[in-house]
Order: C-alpha cells, then structure tokens, then sequence
C-alpha cells in the first residue's frame, strides 16, 4: 500500500472536465452576461469619454532648384521621426499651454494627450489630441501644429511647413468602445467562472462511486449499498397504510 501511495500521479480526464463544465453551462452563461452588464453600464454611464481631433502638416526640404529630386524624398522621410520629437518637445507643449492658458495642464499631462503619426514612405506627419472635451482637443492639435511648424523651421533649416488639414471638431466619442468592454467583460466572466469550477473540481477528493475506490484506492468493490429512504417517506407511507 505504501509503495503504490508513493507512485500515487494525478490523472485528470479531459472528457470528465467536459462533462462538469457543460453541467455547469448555465452557470457559466449567468455569470458572463452579468459580467457583461456591469461592463456595459461602466463604459456607457461612469466612464468619461475621450475625443480626438487629428491635424495633418506636410514637410518638404527643397533643394536650391525649383524642382524635386528624388534625394529630397527620401532625406524628408528619414527626418519624419525628428519632427515627432521637435512636436513631442518641452518648448512647443509648454508654448501652447502658455497660449492657450492651459492652467490646469502640465507638459508631462499634455505630452500624455498628444500622439505623432507618421505614415510609411510619406512626410506628412499626423498629430492627434485625446481630451474629454471635442473643442479643447481641436484648439489643442491647432495650436501645437502652428507652434511645431514655427519651432521645426528654426531647428531644422526647413523652408516651409504646408498644412494639409485642420484638426476638426469631433463628433463622435474615441472611447471607450461599449461594444468592446461588453464583449470582453463577457469573456472574462465567463472564463474567470470556469477555471473556479476546474479548481473545485480538482480539489474536490471524496469517493463517489465505485470506479473511484478502484481509481484512487487500488481495491474492487464486494457489493453496492442502496441508499436507505428518508424516515419521512416512511413515516408517511405508514400513516397511508
């Protein structure tokens, strides 16, 4: 008995985990639908939203021709990830937070707001502010694209700074999305509920049948005991008599 103790290995049948999670389906289903709701009010109704306003610039170094040459091109691409570090810089964000008497904002909160997009093989640069307020995003990306254009003529010796498109006025809500908070909230209640019924299950070492004192103890079975009525369906069938 000893030495089949020692070389006791846990065996986990895949089919019986199937068994107990399809018996416990409906379980898994409330809790992911309710999982699902409590996600679907807190990104509908406590959540803030955000909006994000884009403005585009187009930088080109021309040469001393009044032509383009193909140099030029591929000198402006390679310089795009200098103009998102001129963008992203202390001096223009504390330059447009002093214009717009930004108060409340700090260069470290505002650098958090803004994002710099540069699109592959193309120099136009893309900034995008993230705020809770449609107009304050737009007058933002306005501004830090004014500030930055001025800022990256000095710096880098660039000619001009063309516009490409204003920061428009957002209309609809970035985030967050309710359709995705809903779906994830679902699947994660949904998986959170069976990995508690897997431990359960696994923990769960008392004898239910008599497969299991041949499994786990290594003795067959002499005979089955029925279970014995409740006293009160006795109790009762006697009065009837």
């Amino acid at each position: 008995m000893k030495e089949r103790r020692d070389n006791d290995t846990i065996e986990i049948d895949l089919l019986e985990i199937i068994h107990v999670l399809l018996s416990r389906l409906w379980l898994i289903v409330c809790v992911g639908a309710a999982m699902a709701i409590i996600c679907f009010v807190i990104s509908k109704f406590v959540i803030t939203p955000t909006y994000e306003s884009t403005t585009k610039i187009y930088i080109l170094n021309k040469s001393e021709s009044t032509t383009v040459t193909y140099s030029d091109v591929q000198m402006g691409t390679q310089l795009t990830k200098d103009y998102a570090e001129l963008i992203n810089s202390r001096y223009v964000l504390e330059k447009v937070i002093e214009e717009l008497s930004l108060t409340d904002l700090e260069y470290k909160d505002l650098l958090k707001k803004v994002s710099v997009y540069t699109p592959a093989d193309t120099r136009i640069v893309s900034i995008t502010v993230t705020d809770t307020d449609p107009e304050k995003a737009m007058n933002i990306a306005n501004c830090i694209r004014e500030v930055a254009g001025d800022h990256i003529q000095n710096v880098m010796d660039i000619d001009a700074v063309n516009v490409v498109e204003n920061a428009n006025m957002p209309t609809s809500k970035a985030g967050p999305s309710v359709v995705k908070w809903t779906f994830l909230g679902g699947i994660i209640g949904a998986l959170l509920i069976c990995i508690v019924i897997l431990i359960h299950y696994l923990m769960d070492d008392t004898i239910k049948s008599s497969e299991d004192v041949e499994r786990y103890l290594g003795l067959s079975t002499l005979a089955l005991i029925p279970a014995a009525q409740d006293e009160s369906n006795v109790k009762k069938k006697t009065k009837r008599k």
